[in-house]
């Protein structure tokens, strides 16, 4: 196929897969459902691409999923979610390892399962999803406090997983103790933390340091050094999803420059990266499998919903002060999503007996689930009496949304020998749609007066309407080459 028609046809799937996030907002659903059943269209029983490597789908689907964990460190407000850290911590791990085995028994007991497969149903499900939970829970007026537990938890907990799943996968008859997985788990997790960390905080020194010449490299360096870090954990055998999640949350709650744009950016390519994700499991699904597990994944779906969440919250949360109505609601909002489906092609390119089935059953397990919290969310959390309705929301604050004002922000640098030297505000005579609106001088920012000099070095702010803008550029620099009596002297600025 030729590349226009590649493009073509790429450049219609995002725009059909854009149109669908509305559909799926207004439902309450998260986007994923889109996707995914785009991605089942497309394939063999739609319009007939097939696509079956799995090892291509576990690479690509890692990738995607460390796009979305970098992006969701970069959004995550850390004074909200601070306070529920250890919370998240707990039901990243202990819930987690709750929720395992669970599941591993319920597999093993109800479904036939060999003990290596049970155990691996169960870690492929643990995992709540930060797509899912981002896309659902932000429209809810939850308290800063529950939501950053749950926004946390699902940053958190893909680390500790996505170890034991390939454990697991990479077990050939070998069984190692328990004792030493306990030690690999801490090790990776705690040395991920700790590479992500020390490269946020070289990243921050860094960035706010280093002038670099166009404001669209910093968007870069930060996506940069977020999966950076993961490779770099990655080569020191520790756990890149955490490393990259925390070196993201250390970027996106620094002062750096051009943070709107940066999470604006990051925000874009974490979208792109869940529209080819989920579009690819989707493809990657045979349909000819999926109703054969249906009864199945009804039985598995409300095992974890009903018995494996609320006792993994129950467990994890004990003596740190969380009352039983959020218990009951951090029951209910524990959304998977793509994580499971991904996870779940890791026994497949490692050849695990009934794996497979394994993926069939997860992806129809998360399908039913995303069905039935998705759009219950909100009732439930009415019902919890854990919203805040009457509580302000956060005020969303943008860098100069100066296209909606069909405005212009001009950054003018007076050289030192320039005629603007001296020149009070007011004297330069700018149209009235124009105004200097901040002075950068020797490092120091203020807001300037009518009678405010001007001086060499100095870093003038503009902000005119499109239509004065040319007539401000030709003003300031008329008065840069003649001073305040420019027009005396026939000096347009031209």
């Amino acid at each position: 196929m030729r590349l226009d028609v590649w493009m073509l046809a790429g450049a219609a799937l995002v725009i059909a897969a854009i149109v669908a996030v509305r559909l799926s907002y207004r439902m309450g659903l998260p986007s994923l459902l889109a996707y995914l059943g785009l991605g089942v269209l497309m394939g063999e029983s739609g319009f007939g691409i097939r696509f079956d490597n799995a090892e291509l789908a576990q690479t690509l689907g890692m990738a995607a999923l460390v796009v979305i964990l970098t992006e969701g460190g970069l959004t995550t407000n850390w004074q909200h979610v601070r306070p529920g850290v250890p919370i998240a911590l707990s039901l990243a791990t202990v819930g987690t390892a709750v929720s395992i085995v669970i599941l591993a028994v319920t597999g093993h007991w109800l479904l036939g399962f060999d003990w290596r497969l049970a155990f691996l149903l169960g870690a492929v499900l643990a995992p709540t999803d930060s797509a899912a939970v981002f896309s659902v829970l932000r429209r809810l007026p939850l308290p800063n406090r529950l939501a950053g537990i749950l926004e946390a938890e699902s940053g958190f907990n893909d680390a500790p997983v996505v170890i034991v799943v390939i454990m697991l996968s990479e077990l050939n008859g070998h069984r190692p103790g328990i004792w030493a997985l306990l030690a690999i788990l801490v090790y990776e997790l705690v040395a991920g933390a700790v590479v992500g960390f020390v490269v946020g905080r070289i990243g921050v020194f860094t960035l706010r340091r280093v002038a670099l010449p166009a404001s669209g490299l910093y968007p870069l360096a930060v996506l940069s050094l977020a999966l950076g870090s993961y490779g770099a954990a990655a080569l020191l055998h520790a756990s890149g999803f955490m490393a990259c999640y925390v070196c993201a949350l250390v970027l996106g709650n620094a002062r750096l420059p051009h943070r709107p744009a940066t999470r604006g950016f990051a925000e874009g390519i974490a979208w792109l990266a869940q529209i080819g994700l989920f579009v690819m499991l989707g493809l990657l699904a045979s349909p000819s499998e999926l109703p054969h597990e249906i009864l199945a994944a009804l039985v598995i779906g409300f095992v974890l919903v009903l018995v494996a969440r609320p006792l993994s919250v129950l467990i994890s949360t004990l003596g740190l002060g969380v009352g039983w109505r959020e218990r009951a609601f951090l029951s209910w909002a524990g959304l998977r999503g793509a994580v499971p489906i991904v996870l779940a092609t890791i026994p497949i390119t490692h050849l695990v007996p009934g794996a497979q089935r394994l993926f069939a059953l997860v992806f129809v397990i998360v399908v039913f689930l995303t069905l039935l919290q998705g759009p219950t969310l909100p009732l439930v959390a009415r019902l919890s009496r854990v919203t805040v309705e009457g509580e302000a929301k956060d005020l969303e604050v943008e860098a100069a949304p100066l296209e909606e004002l069909n405005a212009d922000l001009l950054e003018v640098r007076v050289p030192s020998d320039s005629q603007l030297s001296g020149v009070e505000i007011f004297e330069l005579r700018l149209p009235s749609e124009a105004s200097i609106t901040l002075i950068v001088r020797d490092g120091r920012s203020f807001v300037p007066g009518p009678t405010t000099q001007i001086r060499g070095g100095d870093v003038l702010l503009v902000v005119a309407t499109a239509p004065a803008r040319r007539e401000a550029e030709r003003r300031l620099r008329a008065v840069s080459r003649r001073g305040k009596l420019a027009g005396w002297f026939g000096e347009t600025g031209e």
